[in-house]
Order: structure tokens, then C-alpha cells, then sequence
């Protein structure tokens, strides 16, 4: 038996500065004086060297700049998290660190300049200690790697913590940091959040700043945003970031401090629209949370989201598609980029779309009509709940890039059915953790999803079943 099955849960909280607050709490001691930032910093990291030995989830630290990157002094006012301790994911250039993307096929160059999102981040006055490893490109829903150790979970280091943000996840879900940067191209915030038990929310397209990368893509499917532990820390974070830079097409956010009194119209479904069953314990995740909903006022009643029967091959063609330009433009990255060095599911993503590149056109003009479905099982409901995944956290291993491709792409395309279509749309979506766990105790996530800029509600009713069943807590286990 290894150490990992026989000491199966890990995290780092303890008394010290950190203590057990979320960043809202954190940063109004540190406001208040009762914390020091720097001070702060220095906990964070020490939390942080204390359980990274097992969960792999760091990529580099940045402990000799963290005091300066962002932090305020006590009573300062720099950001509404001014002095929270923070990662970035190592997809997202940040000045003086190397950005790896996860990847093998080339070494890393150190940022020169901070990347658009990355300034919008800081705005909130959080502290930098590093970067969190992801899977190469960001393209896998687990954090593992063919020649390195996996990201683990902290809830049971012998299974997935997602991904693609897993490291981001590991550390928040084991009170290493109250957030960290995550960011979500077909579940990357939603998955890690609903492994690890925390919140993820996937802003609408245009909520955040966006990079460059994502303003060049045929189809824009990246946002931005954070993984935490409670959902005032998302709900803070994002009128925070409005406060740096806000679309004016999208109607403003503000703060949301709360549940809402206004009852909603909820619909719901358990199965995914192309056709994958969930599991029984996912299954009983959404049915119970729906349960509980109604008990709170809301209206619950199942929805059809009937999307192109072609979506799921679309999509991947679409995924196969970033994995060729990637190959094909990987100089940018590096001088000695090799795709040959990509891992499997990056190669495989990308000899499939080169047997299939001729119906690029047809794929991309699908795909953009899905918002079309999407808007038509939306008519009359205010929210879609449904799982975050279709069937529970699997052990590490099982989605490794190491199993050859298309067994690889049928177990991801059995387990990642539901957040993809947000992606494509561009809507809004956030997964919470369910009252339920698996029998060996990982958490479980479900999912709403609404139209877009419709962020608000779905704080509301995140706030809502927070203050109904709390999150269950790692630190009690």
C-alpha cells in the first residue's frame, strides 16, 4: 500500500496568519491591521512547501517579489484583496516568471510584461507567490503528465484534482491560499472546482479583460477567473475586476453580497444533451440539490437543451484544431519547440484534425449556432442546473495522457459531457459543491448555468445553498 492510500487526505490549515478566513476575511484583518501582508505572504508559503511535497501542484514560486506584487500595507487600499496571498496558472504570462503551458516541447522563456489578464488580476491588490501547473496546452480535465508526477487531490491524494486549473484547485482546496487564478476553455474552472469542492465560476465571454491569445481564435472559448472556497470570495473577485476594466456591452455586475428573495424558475437535467447518463451519486447530486431549491422557493422543472447531434465531434475537431495551430506556431513559444515532444492527447488531438480539416468551415459555423439551442431551452427559465461532470472524481491514471488516444478521448468525452456548451456560447456558468460526497468522501459538483450576464443570479443562488447546507470543510475530515 503507498503512503498515498494509507494518508489519503491533505491540507494546510493551522493557526497562524491565514487561519481558517477566505480572502474576504483575510483581507479586511489585513485592512484592520490585525495581519500583516507580508506576513501573510510568509504563512501562505510556508502552507504552501507543507503539502506541495505531495500534491504537485506548484510549477514555480516567486517568494523573493511576493511582499512587493500587490500587496498594501495594513490600512492600505490597493484592491479589495489587497495583501491575499495567490497563484497564477502557468498559462498566463507573468513578469519574471517562465511560462510554461504545462508542456514538454519546449523551455519556458520569463515573461517581459505582465499579460492583459494578468494586470486585471493584480488590480485586486492580491499577492503573487507563483505559478500553478496545469496540463500541456490546458487541454486535458485532469492535471497528469506522461513524464512528471500528477497534480493530486487533497481530498484524496490518490485521485484527479481536474484540470485544466488542477494546481490552482489542489492549493485553495487545501487552505494553502484562499483563491487562486483559474481559467476555463471547456470546463478548466468548472472540473478542478467540482473535484477539489470548491467555487468555480466561468465569467461570459467579455466579463474579464481577454488576452491576445484568445482574441486570435476562431471561436473565442477562454475566460478567466478564480477557484475559492466560498462564494463571497468569487462574488468579491469579480466586482473587483470590474473596478479595473468593465465591458460596456455586458450590463455592470457590482458587488453581490447575498442570496436574492426573487423566487426563480429553475430547469434541470441529469443527463447531458448528447446523450451521456450521468452516474447514480452525480445523478443524486442534482436531484437532491434541485430538492432543495424548491424547499427555498424556486420553481424546478426538467429542461431539454436539444444541441446539434454533431456538437461533441465538433468540439473536439475544434480542440484538435488549437492542438495544429499550437504545433504549427509553437516557435512562438520557444526557439526549440518540438510538437513531436507534445504530449499524446495533444498529438492525438491533432493527427485527428488533420484527417479532418477540409470541414473546418462547417464545424465553426455549428458551433456558433449553438447559442441559438442554447437561447431556445432558456426561453421561460431564468437558470439550467445539471452536473458539472457525468460521473465522479476518477483516480489518477485513468485520463493520464499516457493511455493511448482514443480510449484517452472516449473516457474524457464520457466524463467531461455538460461544460463545453458554455464555452461555445459564451455564457456564464458556476459550479458549487454538492451536499453529497462519494462513498470514499470526494466531493461532487453541480452546475448552473444562465444567459449571458447573468452572473448575478448565479451568485445568488450559489449564496443561497451555501447558507442552506454549508460546503463541507477538508479540514474536518
Amino acid at each position: 500500500m503507498t503512503s498515498f492510500e494509507e494518508r489519503p487526505t491533505v491540507h494546510a490549515f493551522r493557526d497562524d496568519a491565514l487561519g481558517e478566513y477566505d480572502a474576504v476575511g483575510l483581507a479586511a484583518a489585513i485592512r484592520r491591521g490585525e495581519v500583516g501582508a507580508a506576513e501573510a505572504a510568509r504563512d501562505a508559503a510556508e502552507r504552501v512547501r507543507a503539502v506541495d511535497a505531495r500534491l504537485r501542484a506548484v510549477q514555480v514560486y516567486a517568494d523573493a517579489a511576493a511582499p512587493a506584487a500587490g500587496a498594501a500595507p495594513a490600512g492600505g487600499t490597493a484592491g479589495a484583496f489587497a495583501g491575499v496571498p495567490t497563484f497564477v496558472k502557468d498559462n498566463t504570462d507573468y513578469q519574471g516568471l517562465p511560462t510554461g503551458h504545462g508542456s514538454a516541447a519546449f523551455t519556458p522563456r520569463t515573461a517581459r510584461r505582465h499579460a492583459p489578464f494578468a494586470r486585471q488580476f493584480l488590480s485586486s491588490g492580491v499577492t503573487v507567490l507563483g505559478k500553478t501547473r496545469l496540463p500541456e496546452f490546458g487541454f486535458s480535465p485532469t492535471t497528469e503528465y506522461e513524464g512528471a508526477e500528477p497534480v493530486r487531490n487533497p481530498w484524496h491524494t490518490g485521485h484527479s484534482a481536474g484540470g485544466s486549473s488542477g494546481g490552482s484547485a489542489a492549493l485553495v482546496a487545501a487552505g494553502a491560499v484562499p483563491i487562486a487564478h483559474a481559467n476555463d476553455g471547456g470546463g478548466s474552472i468548472r472540473i478542478p472546482a467540482a473535484c477539489c469542492g470548491l467555487v468555480g465560476l466561468k465569467p461570459t465571454r467579455g466579463r474579464v479583460v481577454r488576452n491576445a491569445q484568445s482574441r486570435q481564435l476562431p471561436l473565442d472559448i477562454v475566460s478567466d477567473g478564480i477557484v475559492s472556497r466560498s462564494v463571497r470570495d468569487s462574488a468579491a473577485w469579480l466586482a473587483a475586476a470590474e473596478t479595473h476594466w468593465r465591458d460596456p456591452k455586458l450590463p455592470p455586475l457590482g458587488l453581490v453580497e447575498g442570496p436574492s428573495d426573487r423566487p426563480l424558475r429553475i430547469g434541470f437535467l441529469v443527463d447531458s444533451p448528447n446523450g451521456v447518463k450521468a452516474d447514480a451519486t452525480t445523478r443524486a447530486a442534482v436531484t437532491e440539490t434541485a430538492a432543495t431549491l424548491e424547499g427555498l422557493g424556486h420553481r424546478v422543472e426538467p429542461v431539454e437543451l436539444a444541441v446539434d447531434p454533431r456538437f461533441t465531434d465538433d468540439f473536439l475537431t475544434y480542440w484538435g484544431l488549437l492542438s495544429f495551430l499550437i504545433g504549427a506556431t509553437g516557435r512562438t513559444f520557444g526557439p526549440d519547440f518540438d510538437r513531436h515532444r507534445m504530449d499524446g492527447l495533444s498529438r492525438g488531438l491533432r493527427e485527428e484534425y488533420l484527417r479532418h480539416w477540409r470541414g473546418t468551415p462547417g464545424v465553426l459555423r455549428r458551433l456558433k449556432r449553438t447559442r441559438e439551442a442554447y437561447a431556445a431551452a432558456f426561453r421561460g427559465l431564468d437558470l439550467v442546473l445539471s452536473p458539472v461532470l457525468a460521473h465522479t472524481t476518477p483516480e489518477i491514471g485513468r485520463l493520464s495522457p499516457a493511455v493511448p488516444y482514443r480510449e484517452l478521448v472516449e473516457r474524457i468525452l464520457a466524463y467531461v459531457a455538460f461544460t463545453p456548451l458554455n464555452n461555445v456560447v459564451g455564457t456564464p456558468s458556476v459550479s458549487v459543491p454538492a451536499a453529497r460526497a462519494t462513498a470514499d468522501g470526494l466531493p461532487v459538483g453541480v452546475m448552473f448555468s444562465g444567459r449571458p450576464g447573468s452572473e448575478r443570479l448565479l451568485l445568488e443562488v450559489a449564496f443561497a445553498l451555501e447558507a442552506d447546507r454549508p460546503f463541507r470543510r477538508i479540514q474536518d475530515v
